[in-house]
């Protein structure tokens, strides 16, 4: 099936799932349809985030698989905010899955490392946005030009997981339209979690471990059947 793994733009540039399918078969060996890939997926993604230099947290487990991957959900929207989304947007598909605007703000966080892999995911950004640092936007239009599409969220740390991603949005360095929107608005709750957490690195690594369990929380509508993949990459027969 197609599934949310090639939903455009924000999932069909993710890698490392080799590294779930080897942790996956490991598993299979030993312990045969007892370890959801679901929950493969949130242990791993608290171990990367510790290696990285940042927080760690107990993960809930006793997550299913669903049996459906809609790549047409993926790309809706309303399920997941695309890179040109303003905050009015973004706050609502969070809401949507029960997540706050602290939440929110605090999991955009992830942004302290990795990358956009093309242009197109920041261009409107670059060459429309008057809210936006003038020689950043020069920067990253000169990455265009030359066709090096790709491009760190962070600028400063790009592979260490640390506060420097909310500093850039106080500089009006944010690389998508979607992280600088946090740093937008005047008076906006948001603003004053991203001065907040540029200033102070353990409110957001408490915020954003918390708001990790929130989100892993978060279970399939009743109707979406659902079991324990024996392959990640495909439904059990």
């Amino acid at each position: 099936m197609e599934s949310e793994k090639d939903a455009e733009p924000a999932n069909t540039s993710l890698a490392g799932f080799d590294v779930i399918d080897e942790i996956k078969s490991v598993l299979e060996h030993d312990c045969p349809a007892t370890v959801s890939c679901a929950d493969i997926l949130a242990l791993a993604s608290r171990d990367a985030v510790a290696l990285l230099g940042g927080p760690r947290w107990s993960v809930p487990l006793g997550r299913m698989d669903s049996r459906q991957a809609s790549k047409a959900a993926a790309e809706d929207a309303n399920n997941l905010p695309n890179p040109n989304s303003d905050l009015g947007e973004l706050l609502r598909v969070f809401e949507t899955h029960g997540l706050d605007a602290r939440d929110f703000t605090a999991l955009s966080g992830a942004h302290t490392v990795g990358k956009a892999h093309s242009c197109d995911n920041y261009r409107d950004r670059v060459y429309g946005d008057h809210n936006i640092d003038p020689s950043f936007a020069a920067l990253r239009r000169r990455s265009c030009e030359q066709g090096r599409g790709e491009a760190p969220f962070d600028e400063q740390t790009p592979m260490r997981f640390d506060n420097k991603y909310y500093q850039d949005l106080l500089h009006r360095r944010g690389l998508l339209t979607s992280d600088q929107e946090l740093y937008t608005h005047g008076g906006e709750v948001t603003s004053e979690l991203v001065e907040l957490y540029a200033k102070s690195r353990k409110a957001f690594f408490a915020d954003f471990a918390r708001a990790m369990v929130k989100m892993g929380e978060i279970r399939p509508p009743e109707w979406i059947p659902v079991e324990v993949r024996l392959n990640c990459g495909m439904v059990n027969n």
